[in-house]
């Protein structure tokens, strides 16, 4: 696992991830070596007329090539469960997650269950003022030797990009933002869509680099959000808006956005698909007779019309609405999915008090119970912007489309997506990622008992679940599970040996060396694990038991990261994939938890199975 990756790391450039790519999707252009081979590709590239284009423009700043090298690199940290909040009723089957640390790391795990995977990534970065706000926040871990020739840079430019440490210029805010869309992009489904709120500090170098990342050929629009009403303290000119980018992950999967037309009518949710009932289509229908009774359809219209009404009730095109009174009322019901206008690149928010931030921050207020002046967050989105937003290209509701935010502040995102899931019975699911940014002593959040943002996040989402719950009774996943991400002592990590450099007996528990505050190191190996390899972190496993041993079993895959495996649970465990009894293709193991001659017995046994079977084993360090 973490020396895995430790490992790993200390052979990636900065075109790591790209090569990765390239070698995944076009294997033959690649020798047996690992050599690229340019004058193949040049060739197949001039069989479909595309030139190869030397002339151009493209971004360029400082700390790029250590930018991309970032986003090659794996990540060293592992996850950590809450198990006693993910363990309470309302989330332990939820399938939302709250993720608590740094976001580069929070996308490298996410990436191997949920690749290709979101459907509406919303982010809201750190605004790059240069006055207040964004720094630059990473802590290297080279000299300037090292920087130089790990991404391939004169030392003077490798100094330079060290020195971005602590800074709030231009080059440090793109090194920051840029690894984290390049594996954005990789979390975002063909029809996926990302929407980026941005002021004017940055919107310019934000567009440029969004080209470089997503394609200008996927840009799909600038919206303007109208912030403010008021000149405030404007010097120049009075600023009433911000801009959020737009990006598809591939245009030609791309959907439009999406915006609800004004349809008057009650909803109703039939075989999982949301409709309305058209009250106004209802008298459209019937004319002069108004909201008809189904009792009284033969009298009135005869009994060819009553087969009408009766095969458009099969076909969901009629519902019957029950009365007081006995009698039932044709409704006329249509689709909500196909009730879209196109978007409008001029975002009028509801608004009460007609500025956006003092909007946010009335919710806050309200969802807080706090007086005015007191919201434990300086800067939350509203609630209806958004809504909107997410609406936008979320409109089917499913639970197949997951919607991102890894920069969440006050959440606002995950509540707009419980609020979206109770109005039109969508199942929607959210993962928010945030950093534990520590909160100032003088801050109204620290004075109420708050320490790190990521605990007024997490908050709000318990008290917006309450709130709408009580007001809607809608039937949704009200809760989330959490996470965070942690990292081994220096010390710890040099005693994860591989058996093959040092074969040895284990006489540490390296298992509790990953114990934490929240959750037992075994707990956290497994559920790194999981992320790891494609089942996701909102899924329970199965205790399966072998001789004496306790392994987690889930699908086709049996993971053993305990202490305490004996020859007679290997062997148990052989009977039973030789009998079929248990059919799995996997084993992965914690290698550090098992003895040197029980790992080796468990590998030869596996390795010559009887008919002919094949059980793969996965060794982890």
């Amino acid at each position: 696992m973490l020396k895995d990756n430790m490992k790993e790391n200390e052979n990636i450039k900065s075109n790591s991830r790209e090569i990765e790519i390239l070698k995944s999707n076009f294997p033959q252009f690649f020798d047996k070596d690992g050599e690229f081979l340019m004058d193949r590709f040049k060739e197949m590239l001039e069989e479909s007329d595309i030139s190869l284009n030397k002339e151009g423009y493209e971004l360029k700043f400082l700390g790029k090539s250590y930018a991309r090298y970032l986003s090659s690199t794996k990540t060293e940290t592992f996850i950590a469960p809450n198990k006693s909040e993910n363990e309470k009723e309302e989330n332990k089957d939820s399938k939302n997650l709250y993720i608590i640390g740094d976001n580069l790391d929070a996308l490298k795990h996410l990436l191997g269950s949920y690749a290709g995977n979101i459907k509406c990534i919303y982010i809201d970065p750190p605004y790059n003022t240069g006055s207040d706000g964004f720094v630059y926040p990473d802590n290297f871990s080279f000299n300037v030797k090292e920087l130089a020739e790990t991404i391939g840079i004169e030392e003077e430019e490798a100094q330079r990009i060290l020195d971005l440490a602590g800074k709030s210029s231009h080059s440090a805010w793109l090194t920051f933002m840029y690894p984290r869309l390049l594996l954005a992009r990789e979390l975002l489904s063909d029809d996926g869509v990302i929407f980026i709120s941005i002021d004017d500090n940055e919107q310019a170098n934000l567009k440029l680099m969004c080209d470089e990342v997503f394609g200008e050929e996927n840009f799909i629009k600038d919206l303007v959000v109208n912030t403010a009403e008021g000149g405030g303290n404007a010097k120049y000119v009075i600023n009433g808006h911000e801009i959020v980018y737009v990006y598809a992950k591939n245009i030609s999967h791309f959907d439009n956005l999406k915006r609800p037309k004004d349809i008057r009518g009650k909803k109703v949710v039939i075989n999982g698909e949301l409709y309305w009932i058209q009250e106004d289509a209802i008298r459209e229908e019937f004319g002069k007779y108004g909201n008809l009774h189904y009792e009284d359809i033969i009298e009135v219209k005869g009994l060819e019309y009553k087969n009408k009404i009766d095969e458009g009730i099969k076909n969901n095109e009629y519902i019957l609405v029950p009365k007081s009174y006995g009698k039932n009322i044709i409704g006329k019901l249509r689709k909500v999915s196909e009730d879209f206008s196109k978007f409008h690149s001029i975002l009028n928010i509801d608004s009460v008090s007609k500025h956006l931030t003092a909007d946010g921050i009335r919710e806050l207020e309200d969802i807080y119970e706090t007086s005015k002046g007191k919201a434990p967050f300086d800067n939350p989105k509203p609630l209806n912007l958004i809504k909107k937003l997410v609406l936008a290209t979320t409109f089917k509701g499913n639970n197949k489309e997951i919607v991102l935010d890894f920069f969440s502040g006050s959440a606002t995102t995950a509540h707009a997506v419980m609020q979206l899931n109770a109005e039109d019975g969508g199942n929607r699911k959210y993962i928010l990622v945030q950093i534990p940014e520590e909160i100032k002593e003088d801050k109204p959040a620290y004075k109420a008992g708050y320490r790190t943002i990521d605990e007024i996040g997490r908050e709000r989402i318990k008290r917006a679940a309450k709130k709408i719950k009580e007001e809607t009774r809608a039937e949704i996943d009200y809760g989330f599970k959490t996470y965070s991400l942690e990292q081994l002592e220096e010390d710890i990590l040099t005693n994860l040996d591989y058996f093959d450099d040092n074969p040895k007996l284990i006489l540490d528990d390296m298992v509790s060396v990953f114990d934490t505050e929240n959750a037992k190191g075994k707990d956290a190996i497994l559920s790194t694990y999981l992320a790891l390899d494609g089942y996701g972190l909102s899924v329970n496993t199965e205790k399966y038991k072998l001789d004496k041993f306790v392994a987690d079993k889930i699908d086709n895959s049996l993971y053993i990261i305990d202490q305490g495996l004996e020859s007679s649970d290997v062997m148990e465990l052989i009977r039973r994939i030789e009998s079929l009894e248990l059919d799995i293709s996997r084993v992965v193991i914690y290698v550090n938890s098992i003895s040197f001659n029980v790992h080796h017995e468990l590998k030869k046994n596996l390795s010559s199975l009887r008919n002919n079977k094949h059980v793969e084993l996965i060794e982890r360090y």
